[in-house]
């Protein structure tokens, strides 16, 4: 991502993303925010004040590098106050996380737009990587927690794009000793992670994505080494 074409691209990918995130939030209600997202123990309301805070801390990165100021940390008090701040804002209301969340996602965008090539590499406090993977981390983050939400949007909207970035982003969950030949079944776009012993995992191309990232596929996946059926290998913790 170092062009302005590149750039182009992935911000038009970015705005889709979070129109869709938009949508979801003008139907909010708060039984819905109660109920239980795909994530385990949290419920709607915890991912959205997570969306919330984080969106403030990639605003708050893009922000500095964009007038070139010192670098601050992405969360005030850390992961501590990350997980703090989700906990104590998970059970306020849908209108309360509807304005939350479309705030911050207009001053990530505002943000955005004050973006361009010539920035991409200016080391950010977001673990003193740079703009370009602050960028991308919001992109992640918001299609992901999408799916989370349980509320229309799933793994089956993700574009080849937001697959091919996963496959680059999460290739350390690759168990070591072992290559992950990724087949899929819909599309011609074979991938090749780790080195090792060969386990080749068929199924659709979200399917597998999602699978990778730690989500519950939409249809079936299966996996073999040698020719020989085997269980889906267990993924190593996110990066």
């Amino acid at each position: 991502m170092t062009t302005t074409t590149d750039l182009a691209l992935l911000l038009d990918d970015i705005r889709r993303v979070d129109d869709r995130l938009r949508d979801v939030l003008d139907g909010l209600t708060d039984d819905a925010v109660r109920g239980p997202s795909r994530l385990p123990g949290w419920t709607r309301g915890h991912v959205l004040a997570h969306l919330a805070g984080l969106g403030a801390g990639v605003a708050r990165q893009l922000e500095h590098a964009v007038h070139h100021q010192e670098r601050v940390d992405f969360y005030d008090g850390g992961r501590a106050g990350r997980d703090g701040a989700i906990e104590a804002g998970a059970g306020e209301s849908a209108a309360h996380h509807a304005d939350a969340v479309r705030a911050t996602v207009d001053r990530v965008e505002h943000a955005l737009d004050r973006v361009g090539p010539e920035l991409l590499d200016e080391r950010t406090g977001y673990r003193d990587r740079p703009v370009s993977a602050v960028v991308r981390l919001w992109w992640r983050e918001v299609e992901i927690h999408l799916t989370d939400l349980d509320l229309g949007p799933d793994v089956t909207q993700w574009s080849a794009g937001f697959r091919a970035h996963l496959h680059e982003y999460l290739v350390d969950r690759v168990p070591a000793g072992v290559r992950l030949d990724l087949a899929p079944t819909d599309v011609d776009e074979r991938r090749a992670l780790g080195e090792g012993d060969v386990v080749t995992v068929r199924g659709a191309a979200n399917d597998l994505a999602a699978w990778l990232a730690g989500r519950e596929p939409a249809g079936a996946l299966s996996a073999e080494r040698g020719g020989v059926v085997v269980a889906l290998p267990e993924l190593e913790p996110w990066p």
